[in-house]
């Protein structure tokens, strides 16, 4: 039987292994929990390892492994679930079979408007350059376009340099979701959104860049991820 808290942690790091495939750092379990110290991590994490709901790995930094969950939890339960992009594997160049006839067109195309920064903001969202053809399945409603990702700040999200980014034209969004800001109508860049009372942080998924907090009206949201494709 687990306690509360206990039970709360051990899903945090559940979804967060389904999400990015990397175990959150023991200041973001801190924060989910409201807890005030990291030692009340580690005991928490002592007491699942002891109980064998996770297993430490060893020789490799914050690294977690989730064994089971209680037979009364469902995976995600009590937690909104955040968004894990789906990668299309493959070249870009690959010609995709025509649909059978009456169901549908086999792909859409995509407008690919430049690059975006993982890392250091670029310059604002440029004019479309050409398309890709996307499978439909790996929309969503609504108009979307591609950025090409450069560099390694979204790494632990699972998203590298290279990537095309696939995303829903849209200028708001939930606090967790990573998406395109664009701040002082200047710099563009690919982050996690947070909402912080009246401010707004872009948040990277590489402990070697800094969260960055604005002000709402230096913010602007363009769209929201919804799939990667990657090249080989």
């Amino acid at each position: 039987m687990l306690t509360r808290k206990q039970s709360e942690l051990l899903r945090f790091i559940h979804e967060r292994l389904k999400e990015t495939g990397v175990p959150p750092s023991f200041d973001e379990m801190k924060d989910a929990l409201d807890l005030r110290s990291k030692s009340g991590i580690h005991r928490l994490i002592m007491a699942l390892e002891e109980r064998g709901f996770i297993r430490r790995l060893p020789n490799r930094a914050r690294a977690l492994e989730v064994l089971r969950l209680p037979d009364s939890a469902t995976p995600g339960a009590g937690r909104q679930s955040r968004f894990s992009p789906t990668v299309v594997e493959g070249s870009l160049g690959r010609v995709r079979p025509a649909a059978p006839e009456g169901e549908g067109p086999s792909h859409v195309s995509i407008p690919v408007m430049g690059r975006i920064a993982a890392g250091t903001p670029v310059s604002a969202i440029q004019s479309r350059s050409h398309t890709i053809p996307m499978p439909p399945d790996f929309l969503s409603s609504g108009e979307h376009f591609a950025l090409e990702v450069r560099g390694d700040s979204m790494i632990e999200a699972g998203i590298f340099d290279g990537d095309l980014a696939i995303l829903r034209k849209q200028d708001s969004a939930d606090s967790g979701d990573i998406v395109v800001a664009l701040i002082d109508d200047e710099e563009a860049t690919l982050k996690r959104l947070r909402r912080r009372g009246a401010s707004i942080a872009l948040e990277a998924a590489n402990p070697a860049y800094e969260t960055r907090i604005f002000g709402p009206d230096r913010v602007r949201i363009q769209g929201k991820l919804v799939s990667l494709m990657r090249k080989y």
